[in-house]
């Protein structure tokens, strides 16, 4: 699927990066009893962690927080996935498992502080655009409200924006059905491009053990 990175994103963050997965052919189902029990044991370790700790000093969320600065959009009303990730395992209120998809969606997000979004791929029409929301564009989140995309990094294709790294749209969502899948990391901007591929594939690599199928990966936005 043809993916583009807006210029004006690039303007704003010049180091700006994206990974980029497209999947073919995968089964997504219950999670295997080795995820279940990673993504726990993660998040436990993730909680003690956080003790006596401010989530906002964390590099991964905080560089994340200042994208949203940068572009216009308050850290402070609309915190970005992988925070919101970690505001509730500083509560205690664990992620359970949904899916094999979602489960290695969050781990990742929760391991390298970076918002992930996971689409099915087979709802989504191209080209898709990674840019920045436009005054007055809204979607239907799948926190079950309206949300607000102006200023905000967002996923589009051409019936429209269907992610980012705020909340998803209701529009793609993977489910045990999805066959094919586009995934997409936002880096932060600070990693380099020989650790954004290393990330990207490491990500890749799993899923396809776990789900199967066929996959390939790219990385936009490297100088």
């Amino acid at each position: 699927m043809e993916i583009q990175l807006s210029a004006e994103i690039l303007k704003q963050i010049p180091h700006f990066k994206v990974g980029v997965i497209e999947y073919k052919e995968i089964t997504v189902g219950d999670s295997p009893q080795m995820v279940k029990g990673r993504l726990q044991l993660f998040q436990e370790s993730i909680f003690f962690e956080l003790e006596n700790k401010e989530i906002t000093g964390l590099p991964g969320i905080k560089e994340w927080r200042n994208i949203f600065k940068t572009t216009g959009k308050d850290p402070n009303r609309y915190r970005h996935s992988a925070e919101a990730l970690y505001r509730r395992i500083q509560k205690q209120n664990f992620l359970s498992s949904i899916h094999s998809a979602i489960d290695i969606n969050n781990f990742f997000s929760l391991q390298y502080q970076v918002p992930i979004g996971i689409y099915d791929l087979d709802r989504l029409k191209a080209p898709v655009v990674i840019r920045i929301g436009k005054e007055g564009e809204v979607y239907n989140g799948l926190n079950g409200r309206t949300n607000s995309l102006e200023h905000l990094i967002l996923s589009s294709d051409e019936n429209g924006a269907f992610g980012s790294p705020f909340v998803d749209s209701d529009r793609a969502p993977v489910t045990i059905s999805t066959r094919n899948a586009l995934q997409v990391i936002y880096l932060r901007p600070s990693t380099c491009d020989g650790d954004a591929a290393k990330l990207t594939e490491s990500l890749m690599n799993m899923f396809t053990q776990i789900h199967g199928g066929k996959a390939s990966y790219q990385i936009l936005g490297c100088q």
